[in-house]
């Protein structure tokens, strides 16, 4: 169901079962965790300088595969916790900058994936929200946190108690999301975006990325974001990117960026 492919810098993972529109069981779940470890090593080796995340069919990820799951003795915590949860984590801290293009149903499990990748990209098609209610289960995979720190409170519960979906247009005009392509246009678009990002200085992403999370996360102030800006510049000063990056605009042409 997870197939990887990398070419021109930019490892490409696909969610590939539109039959079931890409949900994920627990098998599933390893198998991305995989793909992210594989794609991972080739960051490693110098082979990719940045990721995309895509699903196959009229949907990006529905969110779990309950066929088959019993309610009453379900072992969600396995799942959630021992699983989902590691993976996402995974994810988020991925070397090197992430894409997602996202379509259609983009719920729970599906939610979580976007929620860890640094950039997402929708369709008009993608839509977005708790249907938990009807199945008597809580939203998860950090759609609590994506859906209060952005749409407030109220908006969050409306979603929730309504189980309403909202169309990736108004996802990205909520600042959910960061931009909204009508769905023939998606994929390229996301691609191109990667394989740009693939030929930048990666150690200035990954530095702006770290500080990114910690300004989320550890809530920094104007301050101490700028201590950790100097920083990182300082750090960033001692590199090839950098040097490159200079000579380039002192020569006025454009900057040939190797990642190191």
């Amino acid at each position: 169901m997870i197939e990887l492919s990398i070419a021109d810098g930019v490892a490409e993972i696909v969610l590939n079962a539109p039959a079931k529109l890409n949900s994920l069981n627990e098998a599933d779940l390893g198998e991305l965790g995989a793909a992210y470890d594989e794609a991972g090593a080739a960051v490693a080796s110098g082979t990719v300088r940045a990721l995309l995340l895509r699903g196959e069919g009229r949907a990006f990820c529905a969110g779990r595969d309950i066929a088959g799951v019993d309610g009453a003795n379900d072992d969600a915590r396995g799942y959630l916790e021992g699983l989902l949860t590691p993976l996402l984590h995974k994810m988020s801290a991925f070397p090197v900058p992430t894409f997602a293009a996202a379509q259609g149903a983009c719920l729970g499990v599906g939610l979580g994936l976007l929620i860890a990748t640094d950039v997402v990209y929708v369709a008009g098609s993608a839509k977005f929200g708790s249907p938990f209610g009807n199945l008597g289960a809580a939203l998860d995979s950090g759609g609590h946190w994506l859906f209060t720190e952005r749409l407030g409170s109220h908006r969050a519960l409306d979603l929730i108690y309504t189980s309403e979906l909202i169309s990736g247009a108004d996802a990205v005009a909520a600042g959910l999301f960061s931009r909204a392509k009508p769905d023939e246009e998606l994929l390229d678009f996301t691609r191109a975006a990667a394989r740009k990002a693939a030929t930048g200085p990666t150690q200035a992403f990954n530095a702006s990325k770290t500080l990114v999370a910690q300004i989320r996360d550890q809530r920094l102030g104007l301050w101490d974001a700028v201590v950790q800006e100097n920083a990182a510049q300082v750090a960033l000063s001692a590199t090839a990117d950098y040097a490159e990056g200079f000579a380039a605009f002192t020569a006025k042409r454009k900057p040939n960026f190797s990642g190191n």
